[in-house]
C-alpha cells in the first residue's frame, strides 16, 4: 500500500498554472509524499456551458481525496455564473476559512512591521448563502443567514485553533448595535462558548471601530473570528498589509474535506510571463501539508520560503530596492526556494509544526438547543405600491381586518411612516405592513394569515413576500422599525 496521500490539484487560470507548477515542484523537492489527481475547473469549463464552473465527474475526484488544492481561476462576467469557491465550500460542507497574515519584516515593505494573526471566517452562510430577489421596480433583497449550529461551528473551531496553536487571545467582530438578532446570536454564541476557554482572552469589537483598530494596530490582535462578509473583506486588508495580498494562503476546513488555495486572483494580465509570485498558494500548500499529517515537510517548505526571502530573492510584486537583492521570474523563485529546502532564516522567526498544529481540528460537535416555545403573534405582509401617501396606504389597509389580525403600523426600508410616520422620509414602492392582535401581541393563527392576504388580493394589491412573527419563549424574534 501507498504511504503517499492522495490529493485532487486544479491548474486553474490566467496565472495559475504557473504558480501551480512551481508549487508542485516545491512541495514535491521537499518530500511531500503525496499522489496528484488533475481536474480541470474554471474559465473554460463555464464557457462550455457550465455554471458552476467544474464538471460532474470532477467531483467525482474530490469525493474520493477528501484534499483540493486549487490554483486561481477566472470566473466569466455576466449574470448566470456561480462562484466555484462558495459552490466548493457549500457542497463539502467547509465551514471555516483560515487566513494567516504576517509581516515579515524588513525583508518585505510594510507599515506593519509587527503583525501575526489568523482570521477564521465563517464560510458556509451570511450573505453569502446568495440569496436575492428582485421584489419591485426599485428594491432588491439579500437574505442574511445566521444559524446557530453554523455560528457555534466557527467560533468553537477558533478557540481550538487558538488552544492548539499556543495563541493567547480570540477576538471577534461583529455589528450587533445594528443587526441585533442575527449579529446579535454571534456575540452571544461567542460570549457562551469563550467561557469553555478559561485560559484564553477574549474581546468583542463592533466591526466598523475593530478594523480600524485592526488597520492601524494590527499588532494587538492574535486569533480572530466573524461573520462571512466581515471576514472576506477584512482578511483581504489584512493580507494586504502585510506587503502584499500575493503573500497569503487560506485554508477552508470542514469535518471531512478541506481545500486550499492563494487568496489572490487569476491575474490573466500576467499570465505566460513567467512573473507571478507562487508564494500564496505555496503557503496554502504548507497548510495542506499539516492538514494531511506531514508537519516536518511543511516546516522544511515554510523554512526554505523564508530563507529565500530573507535573502532578497524576490518577485516583481515585492522587489524594493535598497532590500531586495534579486529579481526573479516564478520559475528561478522555485528554484531558488528548492535550493535553500533543509536551511531555515537567520532573522525571520523559523516556523515549526507538529501533529497537533494549524488546521488540524478535531471534528467540531455542536450542542444540542433546549426546546423553546414558539408563539406565532403575527404577519409582515411586504406590498409592492405605488398609488399614494403612507397615510393614503395605511387607511385602506386598516379597514381590512381578518380573525384576531388588524394592521399595527406600516414601514419603508425599515423606518416607521404610518401611523405618526414623519412627512420628511423618502419612501420607496415596498411597503412593510405589521398585522398583529389587538389584544396585546397575542397568538395568532396561519388561517388568520391566509384570510388576510386573500382580502388583500381582493383589493388588488401585490403582496411580494410576508415574514411571519414569532416569539420564542416569550422574547421578540423579529425586529422593531426605526421610529
Amino acid at each position: 500500500m501507498s504511504d503517499k496521500t492522495p490529493i485532487t490539484v486544479a491548474y486553474g487560470d490566467g496565472i495559475g498554472p504557473e504558480i501551480m507548477e512551481a508549487t508542485l515542484k516545491i512541495i514535491t523537492a521537499a518530500g511531500a509524499r503525496i499522489e496528484t489527481e488533475v481536474i480541470e475547473v474554471g474559465e473554460k469549463v463555464y464557457l462550455s456551458g457550465n455554471s458552476s464552473g467544474i464538471a460532474p465527474e470532477s467531483w467525482d475526484s474530490l469525493r474520493k481525496t477528501k484534499v483540493f488544492l486549487k490554483a486561481p481561476i477566472t470566473t466569466p462576467q455576466g449574470s448566470g455564473y456561480k462562484s466555484l469557491n462558495v459552490t466548493t465550500r457549500k457542497m463539502f460542507g467547509l465551514y471555516a476559512n483560515v487566513r494567516p497574515c504576517v509581516s515579515y519584516h524588513p525583508f518585505i515593505k510594510t507599515k506593519h512591521p509587527v503583525m501575526d494573526l489568523i482570521i477564521c471566517r465563517e464560510n458556509e452562510e451570511d450573505l453569502y448563502a446568495g440569496i436575492e430577489y428582485r421584489q419591485t421596480r426599485q428594491v432588491t433583497q439579500a437574505l442574511k443567514l445566521i444559524s446557530y449550529p453554523g455560528t457555534e461551528k466557527i467560533i468553537r473551531y477558533a478557540f481550538e485553533f487558538a488552544s492548539k496553536n499556543n495563541r493567547k487571545k480570540v477576538t471577534c467582530f461583529v455589528k450587533d448595535n445594528i443587526m441585533k438578532i442575527t449579529d446579535g446570536l454571534f456575540h452571544k454564541t461567542f460570549v457562551e462558548i469563550g467561557e469553555e476557554y478559561p485560559d484564553l482572552e477574549k474581546e468583542v469589537w463592533i466591526v466598523d471601530i475593530g478594523a480600524a483598530k485592526l488597520a492601524t494596530t494590527p499588532e494587538q490582535f492574535d486569533v480572530l473570528v466573524m461573520e462571512n462578509l466581515y471576514g472576506d473583506i477584512l482578511s483581504d486588508v489584512t493580507a494586504q498589509m502585510t506587503g502584499s495580498v500575493g503573500l497569503a494562503g487560506s485554508a477552508n476546513v470542514g469535518d471531512e474535506f478541506a481545500m486550499f488555495e492563494a487568496i489572490h486572483g487569476s491575474a490573466p494580465r500576467r499570465a505566460g510571463q513567467n512573473k507571478a509570485n507562487p508564494s500564496g498558494l505555496l503557503l496554502g500548500a504548507v497548510m495542506m501539508l499539516v492538514h494531511i499529517g506531514q508537519p516536518d515537510v511543511a516546516a522544511k517548505v515554510h523554512n526554505a520560503w523564508l530563507k529565500t526571502l530573507e535573502e532578497g530573492v524576490h518577485t516583481y510584486d515585492i522587489f524594493s530596492e535598497g532590500v531586495s537583492k534579486i529579481a526573479v521570474g516564478t520559475r528561478e523563485f522555485a528554484d531558488e526556494v528548492i535550493a535553500r529546502l533543509g536551511q531555515k532564516p537567520a532573522i525571520l522567526k523559523a516556523v515549526e509544526y507538529s501533529s497537533e498544529s494549524h488546521h488540524k481540528v478535531d471534528k467540531v460537535n455542536t450542542k444540542s438547543l433546549s426546546a423553546v416555545r414558539k408563539d406565532l403573534v403575527g404577519v409582515d405582509v411586504f406590498l409592492d405600491w405605488t398609488s399614494g401617501s403612507p397615510d393614503d396606504l395605511g387607511n385602506i389597509l386598516s379597514k381590512r381586518k381578518a380573525d384576531n389580525l388588524e394592521l399595527q403600523q406600516i414601514s419603508n426600508r425599515g423606518v416607521k411612516v404610518y401611523p405618526h410616520g414623519s412627512a420628511n422620509i423618502g419612501t420607496v414602492d415596498q411597503w412593510r405592513c405589521r398585522y398583529m392582535n389587538p389584544d396585546n401581541g397575542k397568538i395568532v393563527t396561519h388561517g388568520a394569515i391566509v384570510e388576510m392576504l386573500g382580502k388583500l388580493r381582493e383589493h388588488g394589491f401585490d403582496f411580494v413576500k410576508t415574514e411571519n412573527l414569532y416569539n420564542f419563549d416569550g422574547e421578540k424574534g423579529y425586529s422593531l422599525d426605526q421610529g
